[in-house]
Order: C-alpha cells, then sequence, then structure tokens
C-alpha cells in the first residue's frame, strides 16, 4: 500500500514538472512573448508605415497573445528610429520596421559615418512592396500628365517631395535630373501626410511618394497621380500609366518595408515572431484591408527578405555618383 502511496506521489511530480516545461522556457523563464512588444515606425504617424503597422497591429497581437505597441520615432531620415532599434536589447521585445532603400541610402552616405549595416539587425519578414509614384494638384494649370510634368520640368525649377535624404523619393528626383534633364529640386520631409499637405497648400510642386501614400488620395481628387515608378501598373492605380511606358525607363523606385529585431535574438525567438508575422501578414483581413489603402502585400521570411535587401544594396551602390558618395 505504502509503495503503491510512492508511486502515485511520484507520478503527480512528473506532471506537475512536465505541465511546467510546457509554460515555463530553462531556467524557469516564461515562455516568450510574455508582456507587451513595442514595434517601432521610423517615420510619423499618418504615413504610409504607420498605416500598414497599424493595420498589421491587432492581427500580430492575435498571433502572439500579447499587446504590440506602435512607436512613432520620426527623425534623421529614419534613423531615430533605427538606431534606436539597431541598439535595442535582443529580447524580442522591440521590434521594428525596416524601410529598404532608405536605411541602405543612410548607413551607404560616408558623410554620415555610420556604424550600422544590415549586419546590425536580424530581418524577420516582409510586409510590403509599394512602387514609387508622381502625382500633382488635379487644378495645377501648368501640367496635367507625366509628359507635360517632364517637359515643364527641363525648362523651369520644380520642387518635389521625399521622405528624406536617400530615399527611394529622393533617387527618382536625382534620376529625372540626370536622364532626363529636369530641373527638380527634392524637399525632404518628415512623412507622407506632411508633404502631401505641402503640396495641397501650393508650397511644393509635385508629391513623389508610394503608391499606398498616393492611391486613396487620387481615388478621392485630392491630387492626381501621373505616373507609376514601377515596369508593371499597380492594381491600385490601373489607369496611371508607368514611366517606362510613357518614354522614361530609367526612372524606377519602390519601397520595401519589413520588420526586423536587433542583431543577436535567438534563433527559437526569430522562429516565434516569424511564424506570427507571415499568419498576420497573410491574415485575408488583413490583406484585404492593406489592399484597401493601396498597400501591396510581399511576404518575405528572413532569408527571403535578407536577400532582397542584399539585391537593393547593390542597386544602390550603382547609383553612389548620382548621391554624391
Amino acid at each position: 500500500m505504502l509503495k503503491k502511496l510512492y508511486c502515485l506521489i511520484g507520478l503527480s511530480i512528473l506532471l506537475v514538472l512536465s505541465s511546467c516545461s510546457i509554460t515555463t522556457g530553462q531556467n524557469g523563464e516564461s515562455t516568450f512573448p510574455n508582456k507587451p512588444i513595442d514595434l517601432i515606425v521610423s517615420y510619423a504617424a499618418g504615413g504610409g508605415t504607420d498605416t500598414g503597422a497599424r493595420i498589421l497591429q491587432p492581427y500580430l497581437e492575435e498571433e502572439l497573445g500579447v499587446t504590440v505597441n506602435v512607436v512613432n520615432k520620426p527623425g534623421g531620415a529614419g534613423w531615430v528610429g533605427w538606431t534606436e532599434l539597431a541598439n535595442a536589447k535582443p529580447d524580442g521585445y522591440t521590434i521594428g520596421y525596416i524601410n529598404s532603400p532608405n536605411i541602405i541610402t543612410g548607413y551607404l552616405d560616408p558623410k554620415f559615418n555610420r556604424d550600422e549595416s544590415l549586419e546590425s539587425f536580424q530581418l524577420i519578414a516582409n510586409h510590403v512592396l509599394d512602387p514609387g509614384v508622381i502625382a500633382i494638384r488635379p487644378d495645377d494649370d501648368r501640367f496635367s500628365n507625366i509628359n507635360e510634368v517632364v517637359k515643364y520640368a527641363q525648362d523651369h525649377k520644380l520642387t518635389a517631395t521625399t521622405s528624406g535624404v536617400g530615399s527611394n523619393d529622393h533617387m527618382a528626383i536625382l534620376k529625372l535630373n540626370k536622364f532626363y534633364n529636369t530641373k527638380i529640386t527634392p524637399v525632404h520631409t518628415k512623412g507622407a501626410a506632411k508633404g502631401a499637405a505641402q503640396v495641397l497648400g501650393e508650397h511644393i510642386d509635385l508629391f513623389i511618394a508610394k503608391v499606398g501614400e498616393v492611391a486613396n488620395r487620387h481615388n478621392n481628387g485630392e491630387l492626381k497621380a501621373v505616373a507609376v515608378m514601377t515596369e508593371e501598373r499597380s492594381p491600385f492605380l490601373e489607369e496611371v500609366p508607368t514611366m517606362e511606358e510613357t518614354g522614361y525607363p530609367e526612372v524606377s523606385s519602390r519601397s520595401a518595408r519589413g520588420i526586423a529585431a536587433p542583431a543577436g535574438l535567438s534563433k527559437e525567438k526569430l522562429e516565434i515572431l516569424n511564424s506570427a508575422l507571415k499568419k498576420a501578414i497573410e491574415h485575408k483581413e488583413q490583406v484585404e484591408k492593406m489592399e484597401a489603402q493601396g498597400l501591396q502585400i510581399k511576404y518575405l521570411g528572413p532569408e527571403g527578405f535578407q536577400k532582397m535587401l542584399e539585391e537593393d544594396e547593390n542597386s544602390v551602390k550603382g547609383l553612389s555618383d548620382l548621391l554624391g558618395y
């Protein structure tokens, strides 16, 4: 009888230990994640990156089972947020959006002498691929289509918005000036919302941004998109021609937006975050909401995301003369 009692006690202990091993990690630590996660957006609220982050937020929270706080850190053409992300503890509780090519031009530019590079981050998952677009005020009587914009800019000085020095918007302007002899001066703003306001207020001539930042404004008549800067037309602006089909093939532009952590993130936490992000990004409702904002989904895992950004890095290096490097 006593022997049976000892066996039952031993079995009970094993069951308790087994249960604990499910809810705790090594050294008795709680499983990841067990507290809120900060998701840094390196641009102001209201822009394309911020909009996408806030659409993704509830679906990521559902997958992870914890609160995800979208934290805007605008400034320094994105580098206020990216520097904070790179220097954060690699425990998985601070992650953030990486915007390409902006981040790449930012660390390749020798005048900044930055220590950061792609190696400063653990790439987790790409979320959006957003083509570049050129838009004007609908009531601008100087031009109404891209050919008229280019012709006017060859003879007159114009200004155009960018999301920062070395951004894809900035590089598009430099390409226009180099290959088609336009006289467009870039005006660096702190986000698409402020850039659009400057154009609508007639302080800046052209709104050069991404489809996700223009589609709704175009569809409601607030702005008029005149060209998309990719080889194929955007499904969100089907009637708007591409630069290539209108005779300006040298001018291409797109923005990739994905999520990364500081370098040093453990393999286990990387797998948990990537799995949750994949499910959240590919969630049907999330896709529909993103598409309603003109944001094109392109999920890539850590390896695919890394490969794409390495390709972007090589592309930027090929444009170093345009950027004054």
